[in-house]
Protein backbone atom coordinates (compact mmCIF):
# COMPACT_ATOMS: atom_id res chain seq x y z
CA UNK A 1 0.00 0.00 0.00
CA UNK A 2 0.74 3.37 -0.99
CA UNK A 3 0.67 5.60 1.86
CA UNK A 4 0.32 9.87 1.95
CA UNK A 5 4.28 10.17 2.88
CA UNK A 6 5.25 7.82 -0.29
CA UNK A 7 2.98 9.94 -2.86
CA UNK A 8 4.57 13.08 -1.84
CA UNK A 9 8.40 11.87 -2.11
CA UNK A 10 7.67 10.60 -5.31
CA UNK A 11 6.70 13.97 -6.46
CA UNK A 12 9.31 16.10 -8.02
CA UNK A 13 10.38 19.11 -5.53
CA UNK A 14 8.31 22.36 -5.09
CA UNK A 15 11.83 24.12 -6.46
CA UNK A 16 11.55 21.36 -9.97
CA UNK A 17 8.28 22.35 -10.44
CA UNK A 18 8.85 26.21 -9.56
CA UNK A 19 10.91 26.25 -12.62
CA UNK A 20 8.40 25.88 -14.79
CA UNK A 21 6.04 29.13 -15.90
CA UNK A 22 3.56 30.48 -13.44
CA UNK A 23 -0.22 30.81 -14.51
CA UNK A 24 -3.18 31.44 -12.39
CA UNK A 25 -1.24 33.11 -9.28
CA UNK A 26 -3.73 34.15 -6.84
CA UNK A 27 -4.03 34.36 -3.10
CA UNK A 28 -7.17 31.50 -1.70
CA UNK A 29 -10.08 33.69 -1.18
CA UNK A 30 -12.18 33.51 1.55
CA UNK A 31 -15.18 32.55 -0.97
CA UNK A 32 -13.22 29.34 -1.97
CA UNK A 33 -13.28 27.66 2.05
CA UNK A 34 -15.06 25.28 3.21
CA UNK A 35 -16.72 24.22 6.64
CA UNK A 36 -12.61 22.56 7.18
CA UNK A 37 -10.85 25.60 6.84
CA UNK A 38 -9.56 25.24 3.59
CA UNK A 39 -9.52 25.23 -0.14
CA UNK A 40 -12.67 23.26 -1.01
CA UNK A 41 -11.86 20.57 -3.14
CA UNK A 42 -13.85 21.86 -6.23
CA UNK A 43 -11.64 24.89 -6.34
CA UNK A 44 -8.14 22.63 -6.61
CA UNK A 45 -9.96 21.37 -10.07
CA UNK A 46 -10.98 24.68 -11.10
CA UNK A 47 -7.94 26.61 -10.33
CA UNK A 48 -5.78 23.87 -12.13
CA UNK A 49 -8.17 24.30 -15.20
CA UNK A 50 -7.71 27.65 -15.53
CA UNK A 51 -4.01 27.45 -15.16
CA UNK A 52 -4.11 24.67 -17.83
CA UNK A 53 -5.96 26.78 -20.20
CA UNK A 54 -3.98 30.41 -19.77
CA UNK A 55 -1.01 27.30 -20.81
CA UNK A 56 -2.09 26.66 -23.74
CA UNK A 57 -2.20 29.80 -25.39
CA UNK A 58 1.28 29.36 -25.89
CA UNK A 59 0.62 26.45 -28.25
CA UNK A 60 -2.28 28.69 -30.42
CA UNK A 61 -5.52 27.09 -28.07
CA UNK A 62 -6.86 30.14 -27.42
CA UNK A 63 -9.73 30.73 -24.83
CA UNK A 64 -12.07 31.96 -27.77
CA UNK A 65 -10.86 28.48 -30.22
CA UNK A 66 -14.60 27.50 -30.22
CA UNK A 67 -15.28 30.54 -31.75
CA UNK A 68 -12.67 31.72 -33.51
CA UNK A 69 -11.67 28.33 -35.21
CA UNK A 70 -14.37 25.61 -34.37
CA UNK A 71 -11.55 23.54 -32.16
CA UNK A 72 -12.00 22.83 -28.51
CA UNK A 73 -10.44 20.77 -26.12
CA UNK A 74 -12.42 18.31 -23.83
CA UNK A 75 -11.17 16.63 -21.42
CA UNK A 76 -10.72 12.70 -21.32
CA UNK A 77 -9.56 11.52 -17.82
CA UNK A 78 -8.35 12.64 -14.75
CA UNK A 79 -6.29 11.54 -12.07
CA UNK A 80 -6.25 13.94 -8.85
CA UNK A 81 -3.89 14.03 -6.27
CA UNK A 82 -3.71 15.93 -2.80
CA UNK A 83 -0.82 16.20 -1.33
CA UNK A 84 -1.39 19.24 1.28
CA UNK A 85 -4.05 21.67 2.24
CA UNK A 86 -3.89 25.24 1.10
CA UNK A 87 -6.08 27.89 3.12
CA UNK A 88 -7.60 31.27 2.78
CA UNK A 89 -4.65 33.91 1.87
CA UNK A 90 -2.18 31.35 0.67
CA UNK A 91 -0.52 32.55 -2.44
CA UNK A 92 -0.39 29.73 -4.67
CA UNK A 93 0.40 29.53 -8.79
CA UNK A 94 -0.40 26.66 -11.26
CA UNK A 95 2.38 25.20 -13.27
CA UNK A 96 1.72 22.80 -16.53
CA UNK A 97 4.18 20.25 -17.84
CA UNK A 98 3.08 18.72 -21.32
CA UNK A 99 4.03 15.04 -21.41
CA UNK A 100 3.04 14.09 -25.00
CA UNK A 101 0.53 14.23 -27.57
CA UNK A 102 -1.21 11.59 -30.33
CA UNK A 103 -2.86 12.52 -33.25
CA UNK A 104 -6.10 13.42 -31.59
CA UNK A 105 -5.38 14.45 -27.69
CA UNK A 106 -2.81 15.35 -25.18
CA UNK A 107 -1.09 13.95 -21.92
CA UNK A 108 -0.10 16.45 -19.10
CA UNK A 109 0.72 17.31 -15.60
CA UNK A 110 -0.70 20.07 -13.86
CA UNK A 111 0.54 21.16 -10.44
CA UNK A 112 -0.81 23.43 -7.73
CA UNK A 113 2.17 25.11 -5.69
CA UNK A 114 1.59 26.11 -2.49
CA UNK A 115 4.10 29.57 -3.36
CA UNK A 116 4.46 30.60 0.82
CA UNK A 117 5.13 27.41 2.21
CA UNK A 118 7.17 26.46 -0.87
CA UNK A 119 5.43 22.63 -1.62
CA UNK A 120 3.52 21.22 -4.39
CA UNK A 121 -0.14 20.62 -2.77
CA UNK A 122 -1.68 19.18 -5.91
CA UNK A 123 -1.18 17.34 -8.44
CA UNK A 124 -4.16 17.42 -11.79
CA UNK A 125 -2.90 14.50 -14.05
CA UNK A 126 -4.86 14.81 -17.61
CA UNK A 127 -5.85 13.33 -21.29
CA UNK A 128 -7.55 16.34 -23.25
CA UNK A 129 -8.80 15.97 -26.34
CA UNK A 130 -9.22 17.88 -30.13
CA UNK A 131 -12.80 18.21 -30.57
CA UNK A 132 -13.68 19.67 -33.78
CA UNK A 133 -17.33 21.97 -32.57
CA UNK A 134 -19.18 21.33 -36.07
CA UNK A 135 -19.39 17.53 -35.23
CA UNK A 136 -18.46 17.21 -31.80
CA UNK A 137 -16.37 14.41 -32.03
CA UNK A 138 -12.31 14.40 -32.22
CA UNK A 139 -10.35 15.31 -34.89
CA UNK A 140 -6.63 15.44 -35.72
CA UNK A 141 -4.72 18.52 -34.09
CA UNK A 142 -4.71 21.50 -36.68
CA UNK A 143 -1.00 21.53 -38.05
CA UNK A 144 0.16 24.13 -36.22
CA UNK A 145 -1.07 23.42 -32.66
CA UNK A 146 0.03 20.10 -33.78
CA UNK A 147 3.92 21.35 -34.19
CA UNK A 148 3.58 24.04 -31.18
CA UNK A 149 2.51 20.91 -29.17
CA UNK A 150 4.99 18.99 -29.99
CA UNK A 151 7.70 21.91 -29.27
CA UNK A 152 6.53 22.60 -25.94
CA UNK A 153 6.51 18.06 -24.64
CA UNK A 154 10.14 18.20 -26.23
CA UNK A 155 11.11 21.40 -24.40
CA UNK A 156 9.46 19.38 -21.25
CA UNK A 157 11.16 16.18 -21.71
CA UNK A 158 14.58 18.36 -21.21
CA UNK A 159 13.48 18.95 -17.74
CA UNK A 160 16.58 17.55 -15.12
CA UNK A 161 13.69 16.28 -13.38
CA UNK A 162 11.26 13.12 -13.82
CA UNK A 163 7.46 13.41 -13.37
CA UNK A 164 5.58 11.28 -11.21
CA UNK A 165 2.61 9.64 -12.86
CA UNK A 166 -0.30 7.60 -11.96
CA UNK A 167 -0.07 4.78 -14.25
CA UNK A 168 -3.64 5.04 -15.05
CA UNK A 169 -3.98 6.72 -18.29
CA UNK A 170 -1.96 7.52 -21.59
CA UNK A 171 -2.56 8.10 -24.94
CA UNK A 172 -3.93 6.37 -27.42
Amino acid sequence: MTTSSDTTALQPTYEQVASLPAFAQMSVPTAFEDLNGHLNIRHYLGIASEGLDESLVEVGILQQWPTIAGSAVFTAEHHLTYLSELRTGDKISVRVRLLGRSARAAHVLVYLLDDEKQRVSYVMEEVFLHIDMESRRTAEWPADVAAALDERVARDADLPWEPALSGSMSLR
